[in-house]
């Protein structure tokens, strides 16, 4: 009986195990994700969200099939006050840190789009990161368009 057990036990620890190998969690948890509706016309908008990586991490590129230039962005204040926007190579995202992309900081950047964004539809983003070791994991997204942040989804 004992040896029945610890065989059984044994099997639930190898099957956990292979199933925990199977599962790849994300490599960051993401909040409050949304894209600013549109009027037909428009040729951009932006992206905006909170990401809490799981390890150190960098958000080194986005992509979308709704845009022909799909960009990390960050707005700040030049040294003669003045707001400039620029896209930037990739953005630092501390383990366990949040890092919320908003309007007037990081955000993401959708240009020459292809089509009018309206609100209550969903758009398809891949985020790419990169690890301290280099190499590299992506997360596809759904996210909502709205014409205000979308709290809870």
């Amino acid at each position: 009986m004992i040896k029945r057990l610890l065989v059984m036990c044994s099997f639930l620890a190898v099957s956990t195990a292979s199933l925990m190998a199977q599962t790849k969690l994300a490599p960051v948890d993401v909040q409050d994700a949304w894209v600013r509706a549109t009027v037909a016309g428009q040729q951009g908008t932006g992206g905006f969200m909170k990401l809490t990586a799981h390890e150190d991490l960098q958000l080194v590129r986005i992509a979308t099939p709704v845009a022909g230039v799909a960009q990390i962005h960050e707005m700040a204040m030049r040294k003669d006050n003045v707001m400039e926007m620029r896209a930037i190579k990739g953005l630092d995202l501390p383990k366990g840190k949040t890092i919320e992309l908003k309007s007037g900081g990081y955000h993401l950047m959708l240009e020459d789009l292809k089509q009018k964004l309206d609100q209550n539809t969903n758009v398809p983003l891949k985020l790419f990161f990169k690890n301290s070791k280099g190499q590299e994991s992506t997360l596809d997204l759904m996210i909502p368009v709205s014409l205000m942040p979308t709290h809870g989804h």
